[in-house]
């Protein structure tokens, strides 16, 4: 039983608005401008999703190349490449071991290079290693199965690249401003979005409920999106779930489908979606459901229209949010309490942790 007042993932996921929001209104002063023309990215977890949701982006508005890399594999096995300029790491908490000891070992080479930390905690470990701070802002989190920090993440990558785009000259006011309208435009219908899903789920609960595997599916800029799917779902619905580009999918893991997986198609209006939709009727036939989440108005029951005027650069802010609340939803309906944590001393027994999550 949950207990009074006690927080849950739902109550973050309602909190997204606000925290979009605030962080909005305090752009530029909360956002560096970022230095150089090639950006490594060191995160991993959500915060891997996160940066992958914000890459192209970044890399459209801005003329750098962006590579993200898993910091544990980065520190053991990979060459820092000369010509990179910087290096963020990314952690909500500011605890993650891998992405701590990746930036300290970057650190010993005393190379040209300026180290940012994205984290939601100033006073973290993260924070003590690297040259300058960016704070996520999206408050406390006090919920194992991150939220509100997730797209606090991505948004406050892509408006670190937008300022940066602006201070460079790359874009105009004018254009600075209409990014920011249009991002301003979507945050205001996140409540809408919320209220869309909650109907969609109350139709599909009991099919939804029945799926012994969940796969989503996308185009290009969304891989962050079908990422996070797969990493939220594994967390709470902890059934076996996978998030992939079509063409991924398309050459090997198409052989796994049956009648009891659930395929999640993201309609981002691509330059590919009609390879999507291709796809998505093509599985139709050998799956036991089909759904389709989309920037556009729904076309049809098994569709969940957000009805969102952004372009798909901008929609994995956004189209996250629908994963987050199924997942919370199919996983209560399961019977995974999520409000009662479990393996509450992994952190520590595999120190991918500095210290125990401060949990509700």
């Amino acid at each position: 039983m949950v207990e009074e007042n006690k927080p849950t993932m739902m109550t973050y996921i309602k909190e997204e608005q606000e925290v979009l929001s605030n962080i909005l209104k305090n752009y530029p002063d909360n956002c560096p401008v970022i230095k150089g023309n090639n950006w490594l990215i060191l995160a991993t977890g959500s915060s891997i999703n996160a940066a992958y949701s914000a890459k192209y982006y970044i890399e459209k508005i801005l003329d750098v190349y962006l590579t993200i890399e898993e910091p544990f594999k980065f520190h053991y096995y990979e060459k820092l490449k000369e010509e990179t300029d910087n290096v963020i790491g990314i952690s909500q908490s500011g605890e993650s071991t891998s992405t701590i000891d990746a930036l300290k070992a970057i650190k010993k080479l005393k190379l040209e290079l300026t180290m940012y930390g994205l984290t939601s905690k100033r006073e973290s470990e993260l924070a003590q290693v690297v040259n300058e701070v960016i704070e996520i802002e999206n408050g406390i989190e006090r919920v194992g199965y991150v939220t509100k920090g997730f797209t606090a993440t991505i948004f406050k990558l892509m408006l670190s690249g937008l300022k940066t785009a602006k201070n460079k000259g790359l874009i105009s006011e004018q254009e600075e401003a209409k990014e920011l309208s249009s991002f301003e435009k979507a945050i205001n219908k996140i409540s809408d979005i919320i209220e869309k899903t909650e109907n969609f789920y109350e139709k599909w609960s009991e099919k939804l409920g029945q799926a012994e595997r969940f796969t989503s599916l996308c185009t290009g800029a969304l891989i962050g999106t079908a990422m996070e799917m797969q990493t939220k779902f594994s967390e709470t619905i902890r059934i076996p779930s996978q998030g992939m580009d079509i063409e991924v999918f398309m050459h090997g893991p198409y052989f796994e489908v049956n009648s009891k997986h659930q395929h999640f198609y993201i309609d981002s209006n691509s330059p590919m979606n009609q390879r999507l939709f291709n796809l998505r009727d093509y599985e139709k036939r050998y799956v036991g459901q089909v759904y389709t989440i989309s920037l556009n108005k729904s076309q049809n029951d098994s569709e969940l229209g957000l009805d969102l005027e952004i372009d798909e650069y901008k929609a994995g802010l956004f189209i996250i949010i629908p994963f987050q609340i199924l997942a919370h939803h199919i996983a209560e309906a399961r019977g995974n309490h999520l409000s009662q944590r479990i393996y509450t001393d992994f952190g520590l027994a595999m120190k991918s942790k500095t210290k125990p999550g401060d949990y509700a």
